[in-house]
């Protein structure tokens, strides 16, 4: 995990309760902060809580359009980190704020934790942090009591401590730049965006594992959907593409733009549908990605998992394919039944 839980101080906590805007569920703000002072147990548990899910060093930084002064959010972490008296104040504000975006029909009322750390060591700095929690989806628990004629048992909802369901870690570091941000999401899909996109308003940070992520993004995009607009390219044509540009990844520690497309495309005229197909992932996403960067080894396994390089036919059968195109052979026999023909040395 990014933050040890156990050198990490937590100092303060603070828990509204925001419902669905769009249903009209209203904010019950909180006035005072919950009562950490000699409940070790309690505090420990929180911490846990909420630190163990960050487990990966992939930053954000809060970002506007127009000025970065015009985030909601940065410039309420900005006045609590320069004076936490405002802590509850600000927490109230933010509250509110949140509740303005929580407005599509499938974001559930839960609690908001707002929480401050001191004494987070990250890198070689040892920081402050606000931490922002969404807890929504509650658990059934059996609760135990002791009657006369025994013991009787009952049910009870409450929140796991296992995992928020939507998190925010912003590190007093960088404020210029929008400071460090990691974040944490349950959910996907258009419901989703409002807390890393509307809500908070983060972009990635243009660090090696961004750059590796958005480069095998790109690659991963033009072949299965611009690749064989343009050229007549078979399915296992495209999953040996795939299977080139991940292995280019996997092979070198230093990426060079050039290098990449000679060793995956080979073809120029591929390479240059590449380049223009490039131009236009970048620009739709609003990404700076260049040309030349070193590679993420962290971003490459996560990346990995979503390279296809299964060859479905039919319902019958799937050939997975890793190496050597040459080793498999497509055709046509004379009754029109179309086949592969796989060359291999060893079986196993």
């Amino acid at each position: 995990m990014v933050v040890d839980p156990k050198t990490a101080l937590l100092t303060k906590v603070i828990i509204h309760q925001v419902g669905n805007k769009l249903l009209e569920e209203g904010v019950a703000l909180s006035s005072h902060p919950v009562d950490l002072d000699k409940k070790e147990d309690l505090t420990h548990n929180l911490k846990t809580y909420f630190l163990s899910s960050f487990r990966e060093p992939v930053f954000y930084n809060f970002h506007h359009v127009t000025s970065l002064e015009l985030n909601e959010v940065y410039t309420i972490a900005a006045n609590v980190f320069e004076s936490r008296r405002t802590f509850v104040k600000k927490t109230q504000e933010l509250a509110r704020i949140f509740y303005e975006y929580s407005n599509h029909p499938r974001i559930k009322s839960g609690e908001l934790y707002i929480a401050y750390f001191e004494e987070c060591t990250l890198g070689n700095e040892v920081v402050e942090a606000i931490g922002i929690y969404k807890a929504e989806n509650k658990e059934t628990f059996l609760t135990v009591r002791a009657e006369e004629k025994g013991l009787e048992v009952d049910l009870e909802a409450g929140i796991s401590i296992n995992r928020p369901d939507k998190g925010c870690l912003i590190f007093n570091t960088a404020a210029d730049e929008g400071y460090k941000v990691l974040i944490i999401d349950n959910q996907s899909g258009n419901e989703a965006q409002y807390w890393k996109d509307e809500f908070l308003k983060l972009r990635p940070v243009a660090d090696n594992y961004h750059q590796t992520r958005h480069y095998l993004e790109l690659a991963r995009d033009y072949v299965t959907g611009r690749l064989d607009e343009e050229f007549e390219v078979t399915k296992t044509d495209q999953i040996d593409y795939l299977n080139r540009s991940l292995g280019y990844f996997k092979k070198h520690e230093q990426f060079n733009e050039l290098e990449f497309a000679a060793e995956v495309f080979e073809h120029k005229d591929v390479i240059k549908s590449f380049k223009r197909f490039k131009n236009e992932f970048a620009e739709e996403n609003d990404l700076d990605i260049v040309s030349e960067f070193e590679i993420s080894n962290h971003a490459v396994k996560r990346q990995a998992r979503i390279f296809k390089s299964v060859l479905k036919l039919d319902k019958n059968f799937h050939i997975y394919i890793h190496g050597d195109r040459d080793l498999i052979e497509r055709g046509v026999d004379p009754d029109g039944r179309k086949y592969y023909k796989i060359y291999y040395r060893e079986e196993s």
